[in-house]
């Protein structure tokens, strides 16, 4: 069983808002434009050893160069 889900606040990029995401979260809606927002910690390309081959080479190096 996993732990108790930890909150983080993260800035959505489009509008700014404060957008609450817990560790359980893989992505979530931001409230004041809509817009999806993911949880960096969560994305698959962090650990998936097929993960480039899912989100093709462009969006598997911005996720890992956002998340470094």
């Amino acid at each position: 069983m996993r732990g108790t889900p930890t909150l983080t606040i993260q800035k959505c990029p489009q509008c700014g808002e404060d957008v609450e995401v817990f560790s359980s979260d893989a992505k979530v809606q931001c409230s004041k434009c809509g817009l999806t927002v993911f949880n960096d910690m969560n994305l698959c390309v962090h650990w998936c050893a097929h993960a480039k081959e899912c989100w093709g080479t462009e969006l598997y190096e911005q996720f890992k160069k956002d998340g470094s």
